[in-house]
């Protein structure tokens, strides 16, 4: 078997430069996220998505540094995980809001006043959990946890990872992705396409994280990513909004108006994302893995 070939990263100044884009990047994420959770100015529901936006894109980074950093990496990436769950209930409602705005284009057979009513019980059930779960407790929580991420950020050895770790961890989470690209779209269950965007997201906030090392490459197909990651979100959305529909559920009364439009609109989400990921996946992890080092090579090329 022949070696893999690296890129052109032996000169040294590279790799430092690789490390200093990824320590860039996690400064950047840390501080977001800290601004995000001080800025009295956002709602709760604001801070939530932002905070919440914030941590996934530093577990995408603790993936992608999951070998040089080994059990740190995933200790903390659990945690973050926590932290995010804890602040899933306002967002479920949201996300329910989020689909039923979505379904303004279909015949829902909705009144004027049933459609009021049903946003007025959404709302009450995202401003229950809200003063539920996003305390000040919880704030502290999370504002202990990001002093931690700082005084460790300072500690790693970034500086000593060279761009083929990255791009090793760039593969990886590809991989990933990849292989939960359901073989008949129509038929993915929820569980399934969930999952499968939790791995989008992942590689989209990684690609995005690449854009400390080169802007362009990193920027387009983030861009990408996010068209599908959209797609996804909104079926995962329109689940959310089924489920409380359910028996029992504050959504029950308008069950049989509101499942036909949520199928009709889920197809079509599906649809679409089976186009993009079509796109977005369409090379073997191996001939991925081929083209980012070689565009790497290649502008290093350029700059020398």
């Amino acid at each position: 078997m022949k070696p893999r070939q690296k890129a052109d990263m032996k000169d040294g100044p590279n790799d430092r430069g690789c490390g200093d884009g990824l320590a860039a990047a996690a400064r950047s994420i840390i501080a977001d996220t800290r601004g995000a959770l001080a800025d009295r100015e956002l709602t709760d529901a604001e801070t939530v998505h932002a905070v919440r936006k914030g941590l996934k894109r530093w577990r995408a980074l603790l993936r992608l540094l999951a070998r040089p950093l080994g059990e740190q990496a995933d200790r903390m990436r659990t945690e973050a995980r926590e932290l995010m769950r804890a602040l899933s209930g306002a967002r479920d409602a949201q996300s329910a809001l989020d689909a039923l705005h979505g379904l303004r284009k279909a015949d829902m057979n909705l009144s004027p006043a049933s459609a009021e009513n049903i946003r007025k019980r959404l709302n009450d059930i995202k401003t229950a959990a809200e003063q539920t779960t996003f305390t000040n407790e919880t704030r502290r929580k999370l504002s202990r946890y990001l002093d931690y991420a700082t005084l460790s950020l300072d500690r790693w050895p970034l500086r000593e990872i060279d761009i083929d770790t990255v791009i090793d961890g760039l593969t990886v989470t590809y991989r990933r992705a990849r292989q939960l690209m359901p073989d008949h779209w129509a038929s993915a269950d929820a569980e399934h396409l969930h999952d499968l965007r939790r791995r989008v997201v992942e590689h989209r906030h990684q690609m995005d994280l690449i854009e400390h090392l080169w802007p362009r490459l990193g920027e387009v197909w983030a861009h990408e990513a996010q068209r599908l990651r959209n797609r996804l979100g909104a079926c995962q959305d329109l689940e959310v909004l089924s489920a409380f529909t359910g028996p029992h559920q504050p959504l029950a009364p308008w069950r049989s108006r509101l499942a036909a439009p949520i199928a009709m609109r889920r197809a079509a989400h599906i649809k679409n994302a089976s186009r993009l990921a079509g796109r977005l996946f369409a090379e073997k992890p191996k001939a991925f893995h081929r083209r980012i080092a070689a565009l790497w090579a290649h502008r290093q090329t350029k700059k020398h």
